[in-house]
């Protein structure tokens, strides 16, 4: 066994690794870049060494988590036997294998070979292929021309999906369903795998319509022993990226699970595979409920590749496999370090089973309603779920800023149970009860997506969720999401005089969301109680007013991408002096809310550390709460809130301050969705463009997004630079409609938003 292991990567994988490694007792070396300085995986190490340039800061992977020589010298430096790659980065870099191997490093790994080959999509199809496991058809040249690929998709029919050879992770694949398609589609394809992956070569197989993507995990060591650990069903997918991961698939009967098994084993073997590797398949879509769901015998399955390295989702495979009479888990992790170290694995193909159900939930920093664009910000509360049956893998801790700089995953959550419906419903409850506040996640997404029914059923195929998401947008919004919220409702008297109360239906979620949002910002103007007992009435937020009902207090806010709204606030026994100046710290006094001037809802809020307890109407709903104060924030410090695992910033909102910010915007200004990295800029100051013109593109965490003028016109002013970074919401680029660019004057400027606001009222 190895004395020092230093671990090549970052995030979860790397404290994932890292805790095997104390637990064998193992001395582990972490790396970082300067943006990693103080994250969770260098505060777990026994030792760390500093990535990037000596004479400047530069946190780009291409600077530190990809540079070889750096990674050698912290090996050299720290004493380090061997590397652990982790997944991503080098993982999967035949180069890196070899210099390792060459620094008298063991990588903890394949051989440098088999990284080679099966990296090479289209070497590795006919490498399996001739082991007798089973190809998608399609192109066949080492190299294809365009004209090659053109001539296969005619041979084997439309639709095809292009995938770069040496690619992975569903990054440049492009599914072409119409010839005429195929030859812009081929350029984006190539222009996007030489970015990536430093290749150009493509593939081009047969489209199969409603697949399923089932994967095989395999082990083998240096002894001639490799076995099959049962499948992982990853049909799950949004844009080839995975979301959820199961084990077992519902799908396969015995035979066809023997099947697959037995050629993924073949598939490693074609290649002298050692170590841990997953072998994936496309599995034509069956419906589990149909009449020949329980029919016995094998059912198609075709290789897609082989990922040379520990999965993403290896944590379902440790929960649902287990190993001889006692029913013993595997740790893959401890398993890839021990073969590598030359040790034999201790079971055969006889002793592994499943047991029980396992599904994993990847947990990632962008916005479902906002297109799942990258998000970032810094990580102001972190509440990891517990429970029986439930596992995190996390790279992340309160503090931590989520930059564009790398992978938006930020956490996996995984549950399991004696059975399918049993981990579903546990994984549910468990992102229900993920707090992440201060970065926008898709971990309310995914619960609603556990939810539906064809999820439950089983009924899965890799175009499910996208499906879905256009026929039922709800989807991607939970009912609290201020997307959903509507004029308030009024069932009774008029609303005409302010200090009326109406009777109205119940309020929207999205507008408890309001409520809440605005009623944390009321009582952070409660001064602390006076120890004497005396609390000046005009410190209070009470609205007290001399012979008269209390006035509003009315807190503006707004949320990105919204219309800016108004709450109004007033306490019901502020009546008189005695209660006005009561600032005890009994039971939370009654208040009225009202929406927009609406009609007005009885309640009570109280605080409870992070959490606000909110009752309208007799309803209670409690919201993880924080703020962010980061100095440098233009309109002042930002509300939190999440429920039910989704989040959502709130800002204070002044017409004046934003009327005096956007006094130079225009219509047709174009600012970044997403924070990320400028990589082409398409157009110059002055050029006159038509509507949906490219004029930039935006790259953030392996997402590429393209500007696009709006209208046809003249591109008035270009802030972006090709290699600059940007925050969500700077200005690009803005274009000036064509009749406003032959105007003479200036145009005219966009009247601000206003929100309405009622008489005697006091603002914050």
């Amino acid at each position: 066994m190895f004395d020092t292991v230093l671990v090549a990567n970052r995030g979860e994988i790397a404290l994932r690794v890292i805790r095997t490694l104390r637990r064998l007792g193992v001395r582990s070396v972490a790396v970082f870049s300067d943006a990693d300085a103080d994250a969770p995986h260098v505060r777990e190490a026994d030792v760390a060494v500093r990535l990037g340039p000596a004479d400047r800061s530069d946190s780009s992977a291409t600077e530190t988590y990809l540079r070889t020589d750096q990674i050698l010298a912290a090996a050299r430096r720290t004493g380090a036997q061997a590397v652990h790659p982790g997944y991503g980065f080098l993982a999967e870099n035949p180069g890196f294998a070899r210099a390792c191997a060459d620094a008298g490093l063991v990588f903890i790994g394949p051989p440098p070979g088999a990284v080679e080959l099966m990296g090479d999509k289209i070497n590795a199809k006919e490498a399996v292929r001739a082991a007798g496991v089973p190809v998608v058809p399609g192109s066949q040249a080492t190299a294809p021309t365009d004209e090659d690929l053109v001539a296969a998709a005619d041979e084997i029919g439309y639709p095809v999906l292009l995938k770069p050879s040496a690619g992975g992770g569903g990054k440049g694949m492009r599914l072409v369903r119409d010839r005429a398609d195929l030859p812009t589609e081929i350029a984006a394809a190539r222009r996007v795998a030489r970015t990536a992956f430093g290749d150009d070569t493509l593939l081009l197989e047969r489209w199969v319509d409603r697949p399923r993507h089932i994967e095989v995990q395999v082990l083998a060591d240096a002894h001639g022993t490799t076995v099959h650990l049962g499948e992982r069903e990853c049909s799950l997918q949004r844009r080839h990226q995975k979301l959820i991961e199961e084990a077992p698939s519902v799908l396969l009967n015995a035979e066809t699970r023997a099947a697959m098994g037995a050629a993924a084993v073949r598939a490693a073997e074609s290649c002298g595979y050692t170590g841990a590797g997953t072998v994936e398949f496309i599995v034509p879509g069956i419906d589990p409920d149909a009449p020949d769901s329980a029919a016995e015998g094998v059912r198609d399955f075709f290789f897609m590749e082989m990922n040379t390295r520990l999965q993403v989702e290896h944590p379902v495979t440790e929960l649902a496999v287990a190993v001889g009479a006692d029913a013993a888990r595997l740790d893959l992790v401890e398993w890839q370090v021990r073969v590598a170290a030359g040790e034999a694995l201790s079971f055969a193909q006889s002793d592994i089973s499943f047991l029980g159900h396992a599904i994993e939930a990847r947990i990632c920093a962008e916005d479902p309603e906002r297109d799942f664009l990258p998000t970032g910000g810094r990580i102001l509360t972190l509440d990891e779920p517990r429970g029986e049956g439930i596992r995190v893998d996390s790279g992340v801790a309160p503090g931590t800023v989520v930059t564009s700089a790398y992978d938006p995953m930020l956490a996996k959550v995984i549950a399991y149970g004696p059975d399918r419906p049993t981990a579903l419903r546990r994984l549910r409850a468990a992102l229900a009860d993920t707090r992440i506040l201060g970065v926008t996640t898709n971990t309310g997404f995914l619960r609603r997506l556990l939810a539906h029914p064809e999820v439950a059923a089983g009924r899965l195929d890799t175009g499910l969720v996208e499906r879905t998401a256009q026929e039922q947008p709800a989807l991607l919004t939970s009912p609290y999401s201020p997307t959903n919220a509507t004029g308030p409702t009024v069932t009774g008297p008029s609303t005409a005089d302010p200090d009326a109360t109406s009777a109205a239906e119940p309020p929207s979620p999205a507008h408890l969301l309001y409520y809440a949002a605005a009623l944390a910002r009321h009582l952070e103007l409660t001064p602390p109680a006076d120890p004497d007992g005396w609390t000046d009435p005009f410190s209070l937020p009470s609205g007290w007013r001399l012979g008269g009902t209390p006035a509003w207090t009315t807190h503006r806010l707004r949320t990105p991408g919204q219309d800016p709204v108004a709450v109004s606030i007033r306490s019901i026994t502020a009546g008189n002096v005695a209660d006005a100046t009561d600032n005890s710290a009994g039971p939370a006094r009654e208040l009225e809310l009202r929406l927009d001037g609406g009609p007005a809802h009885r309640a009570r809020a109280s605080l409870a550390g992070d959490r606000l307890h909110l009752t309208v109407d007799g309803l209670r709903t409690t919201f993880s709460l924080a703020t962010d104060a980061a100095p440098g924030l233009a309109a002042g410090p930002v509300t939190w809130l999440g429920v039910e695992g989704d989040t959502w910033p709130l800002h204070a909102y002044d017409p004046v301050v934003e009327s005096a910010t956007g006094a130079g915007a225009h219509h047709g200004a174009l600012t970044a969705p997403m924070p990320g990295t400028v990589t082409v800029v398409k157009t110059t100051a002055g050029e006159t463009v038509r509507k949906g013109q490219p004029l930039l593109v935006l790259e953030a965490m392996k997402m590429e997004h393209v500007i696009a003028a709006p209208h046809d016109g003249v591109v008035a002013e270009l802030r972006a630079t090709a290699g600059a970074t940007v925050a969500m919401e700077d200005l690009l680029v803005v274009v000036t409609p064509v009749e406003d660019a032959s105007a003479e004057d200036a145009p005219a400027e966009p009247a601000a938003a206003t929100v309405p606001a009622g008489p005697a009222e006091v603002r914050s």
